[in-house]
């Protein structure tokens, strides 16, 4: 996938299977334990286990969760990824996977997850999708570039970026970023 920072986006936010972009994006990851985070009933979570990585699964739906409990590789948190006390303080990962959740005040916190050399990839929607349908709620749509701000406010290597309409499965506005906490963070 190229490098966009506006313009239609390809692939979507599928309900039931993985995302194209965190497949495509997932060759960035390092080998290791990924957090899937708000994972739902665990499309990512699962995939990903399927291609080898450890992954645990974050979510406050425990019925969705129970989904994932006889998957290799896959354990599952149940927990309240809005609560004023951070479920995950102190935990880092190799790689966070989050897609369609937005939930701002824990964005800094999301950064502190990742390992020197770990891995973010987001997914979620943006402005301009309240045309299209839900989520339409000004909270829970990212501003232009709001995720690529993020990323350099907190040190991180953008290594792909979109934004903007797609078509298929269906009209959204969405925005993607994969980013890496540098490797020579290390040496500082």
């Amino acid at each position: 996938m190229s490098n966009k920072d506006s313009g239609p986006c390809v692939g979507a936010l599928h309900a039931g299977e993985p995302s194209p972009w965190v497949i495509a994006q997932s060759r960035h990851l390092p080998r290791g334990q990924v957090l899937d985070l708000a994972c739902g009933r665990g499309r990512h979570a699962r995939w990903l286990a399927a291609q080898g990585w450890r992954v645990l699964a974050a979510d406050r739906d425990a019925a969705a969760l129970g989904e994932l409990c006889n998957v290799a590789g896959v354990t599952t948190v149940c927990c309240d990824l809005e609560a004023t006390q951070w479920p995950l303080a102190g935990q880092v990962f190799d790689g966070v996977v989050v897609t369609n959740y937005l939930h701002r005040p824990n964005l800094p916190q999301l950064a502190s997850l990742l390992r020197v050399g770990g891995v973010v990839i987001y997914e979620t929607f943006m402005q301009g999708n309240e045309r299209f349908g839900r989520p339409s709620n000004p909270d829970f749509l990212l501003a232009p570039d709001e995720l690529k701000q993020w990323a350099q406010a907190y040190g991180l290597e953008v290594l792909a970026f979109e934004q903007g309409e797609q078509r298929a499965p269906r009209m959204a506005c969405v925005q993607r970023i994969c980013a890496r906490r540098p490797i020579d963070e290390a040496m500082l």
